[in-house]
């Protein structure tokens, strides 16, 4: 049994700027579980749109909290330090889907070399991507050396590319052009990326602030960069998909106004700012937004492409993006709970620099 005590950093469902961390004791296990221990994770944009639309995706619910509170799901390495199960061992590392908190109870099911899935009963029916834990050494895309990139973009680039591959299996909604908001996220530029291993590539452009103009050009990934306030540059004839990263409900409706029936899609990956999601927007003219899910294009797939196509496909990108990505991200190290915090509240008022990625050790 671990001697520490245990925590867990809440955050208030319906302001969730106010935080409170609250001590409790680490849970003993029963027979069939493991401790996990969250030793290194990230905090980016992502982990702020699970919070926002935590209640529709039913993100609150894969680490539960009580009275208003909810704990925001991150990704990242834990190491297992006490089993019950054969074949999980102590000392194993895994990669997954973790709480903000020292420990985790996890419930193994089809155990094998390459990890597990937590099949506690309040998981069963969310969605199963979010349920697998995989260990590093059976783990084709781990690299010891490059963990913080992992933990960064692992999660990012996976949505990124399950994007673009149901934009591609959809022919781009007979689009030429992909206009990307937030296009300085590491969500936007990993699909911006991905756009460009298409083999008929469509004409990437990326929106952004003003701010971040010189930054976002400075990828090489997008053919063109535009402040927020040219829109209307956008070719008005061309037919084009919105990938809404940004989730401004002004901006989706200059989009959406400027391009009228050219646009053939809008996909909603994300939300940077606070102040709209789809539901709360809908009477924009011209196509619905959508919100996309990668599960349900990871679901797809593993039918279409069989055991192991996903991760062969997507292993095939992710080594030929690590090395462009190296240079656009500067890791800031944060330590523990506290740091933890910090992160959590810079990145969700939305002042980070995009270069600066969050990597807490816990």
């Amino acid at each position: 049994m671990a001697t520490r005590d245990g925590w867990d950093l809440l955050v208030r469902r319906d302001d969730l700027a106010e935080t409170s961390l609250v001590d409790r004791p680490v849970p003993a296990l029963s027979d069939g579980e493991v401790l996990l221990r969250p030793d290194r994770v990230g905090v980016t944009a992502n982990n702020v749109t699970y919070a926002l639309v935590g209640e529709s995706m039913r993100y609150w619910e894969f680490f539960p909290a009580e009275g208003g509170w909810g704990r925001v799901p991150l990704w990242g390495f834990a190491d297992v330090v006490e089993s019950t199960v054969p074949g999980v061992e102590v000392g194993t590392r895994v990669y997954g889907y973790l709480p903000p908190s020292s420990e985790l109870v996890v419930r193994p099911e089809r155990v094998d070399a390459v990890g597990f899935r937590d099949g506690s009963a309040h998981r069963a029916t969310l969605p199963g991507p979010y349920n697998i834990y995989a260990a590093t050494t059976g783990d084709p895309a781990y690299d010891a050396a490059r963990e913080d990139l992992q933990v960064l973009y692992r999660p990012l680039f996976i949505t990124s590319f399950m994007l673009v591959d149901f934009l591609a299996d959809h022919d781009l909604f007979g689009a030429s052009t992909v206009a990307i908001s937030s296009a300085s996220s590491k969500t936007a530029y990993g699909a911006a990326f991905c756009l460009g291993l298409l083999s008929d590539r469509p004409r990437v452009v990326g929106l952004t602030s003003a701010g971040n103009l010189d930054f976002t050009s400075s990828l090489g990934c997008y053919d063109e960069v535009l402040d927020y306030g040219a829109v209307t540059d956008l070719p008005a004839g061309t037919p084009t998909v919105y990938v809404d990263v940004a989730g401004s409900v002004a901006l989706r409706r200059a989009v959406h106004e400027h391009l009228g029936d050219a646009l053939v899609h809008d996909a909603v990956v994300g939300a940077t700012h606070l102040d709209g999601l789809p539901d709360d927007d809908v009477r924009v003219p011209g196509v619905r937004p959508t919100f996309f899910f990668a599960p349900d294009q990871i679901r797809k797939r593993r039918t279409d492409w069989g055991p192991g196509g996903i991760e062969a496909r997507y292993g095939a990108a992710w080594r030929e993006f690590v090395p462009s990505v190296e240079s656009w991200v500067d890791v800031h190290e944060g330590t523990g709970s506290e740091g933890l915090r910090s992160a959590w509240l810079e990145v969700l008022a939305g002042r980070v620099d995009p270069r600066r990625g969050h990597v807490v050790a816990l």
